[in-house]
């Protein structure tokens, strides 16, 4: 999840080339073994994520974070707060409940094709002084095998790198962004490198993703560049697609960077969202789906495999802690974070915690349309995953509820291909 759209500068693909290998000729990507295992480009990628799983979000799961102080706010908080023991207890069954074996089932019974598992860094490759428990890791392992008996394809992404990335609480801890500086971007390359040793040859890893959401404004792109430069020549050879996201800085700024996905086996994930700007929460559903029709153009003008491998059906932001736990909404007006407000646009009525039985018929039209829009739109790419697979609360988010309520196509093939036309 990401709270903003932001502009960045390009890296002269000489630069790539020359952190590859010392062994590439200028002008060729060093060699790559091409045996993936799933037809990127070819077949259209049709996934969910399992968002707030091995990852805490306080909007997806808020139950785990009601009964806190204020200041819980993240994972790094909730498990600093409660303790080791308390927390490894409360995790524990968390990770044990949220996503099982019969998950996968029901996901590949939907027509679905790929899951996207995000995870942070301390379930991976802990850091002395953390106060995150382990225990993640061996779910992300079973996981796999699950997904593999659901003939699933999975894409392990990095969702938190140490210092955060992004400020969110999606990192891991939200507020300052710290990574790059010390010896935090080592210490993420040692994560990628260990998910590599002991993932990439499990069947059903198609791809690793490299971090999840750096947000440029607030980093050197350079060493962002270099970061994923080392990151894809460390996954060179391992059966995988190397996902890396766009930054935020738009797709057509990493078409000189790297080689084109056909010999290099790159694959752009790009995130897009219409509820975090005060103004496209005003714009109307026509709008919308104008809006990501042109996007799926932009994708498709990519020289790299492209995927948007987050979107949603929310038309608001009104989800329960959606932009942080105490920070209201901006659809309502009650947004409110490090000085900047809002003005009311409407009810959360239904939403802020809510269910799809809740929604009103014109909203669940509204919403039927703009993720029609959205799956048809994207593969004009390479395709999409769907943020996220399931919420306690948050009807507009959650892939399960909205497919069951006939929101979402089933079957997919029944989708409206004239939507964007």
């Amino acid at each position: 999840m990401t709270l903003l759209n932001i502009l960045g500068i390009i890296l002269a693909a000489a630069v790539w080339l020359a952190d590859l290998g010392n062994a590439a000729p200028r002008g060729e990507m060093p060699p790559m073994k091409r045996g993936l295992k799933f037809s990127f480009g070819g077949e259209k990628i049709r996934g969910v994520n399992l968002g707030g799983w091995l990852v805490l979000e306080p909007w997806i799961t808020p139950s785990l974070f009601e009964a806190t102080p204020d200041g819980v706010v993240d994972e790094y908080t909730l498990t600093k707060t409660l303790g080791a023991d308390e927390a490894k207890k409360r995790l524990e069954q968390h990770w044990s409940t949220w996503i099982t074996a019969n998950d996968m089932s029901e996901i590949a019974s939907k027509g679905l094709n790929f899951v996207r598992i995000p995870v942070g860094y301390w379930s991976i490759t802990p850091l002395p002084g953390d106060p995150y428990v382990d225990g993640a890791y061996e779910y992300l392992r079973k996981a796999l095998d699950w997904a593999g008996s659901s003939n699933l394809k999975v894409m392990i992404d990095l969702h938190g790198a140490p210092g955060s990335q992004n400020g969110l609480d999606n990192s891991g801890r939200r507020g300052a962004i710290e990574w790059t500086q010390g010896d935090t971007v080592a210490q993420t390359l040692n994560a990628l490198n260990k998910l590599r040793d002991d993932f990439a040859s499990h069947p059903a890893v198609a791809s690793i993703e490299l971090l999840n959401e750096p947000m440029s404004p607030n980093l050197n792109m350079d060493t962002v560049r270099q970061f994923m430069s080392q990151g894809a020549n460390n996954l060179q050879g391992s059966n995988v697609a190397i996902a890396f996201h766009d930054a935020f800085l738009g797709m057509g700024t990493w078409n000189d960077w790297g080689a084109a996905s056909a010999s290099s086996s790159l694959l752009l994930d790009t995130h897009h969202y219409e509820v975090f700007d005060n103004g496209q929460l005003q714009m109307s559903v026509d709008a919308h789906i104008g809006s990501v029709c042109d996007y799926g153009n932009q994708m498709a003008s990519s020289n790299k495999w492209t995927i948007s491998g987050e979107f949603t059906g929310a038309l608001t932001d009104c989800a329960r802690w959606l932009n942080g736990r105490g920070v209201g909404a901006r659809y309502d007006g009650t947004f409110n974070y490090n000085g900047k407000s809002s003005s009311y646009i409407g009810s959360c009525d239904g939403k802020s915690p809510g269910s799809v039985d809740n929604l009103s018929e014109t909203e669940r039209n509204n919403i039927a349309r703009f993720i029609n829009a959205q799956m048809v739109a994207y593969e004009k790419a390479a395709g999409w995953i769907f943020w996220t697979w399931k919420t306690e609360s948050a009807p507009e988010w959650s892939f399960r509820d909205l497919a069951n309520a006939g929101v979402i196509p089933q079957p997919l093939s029944s989708m409206n291909a004239a939507a964007c036309s």
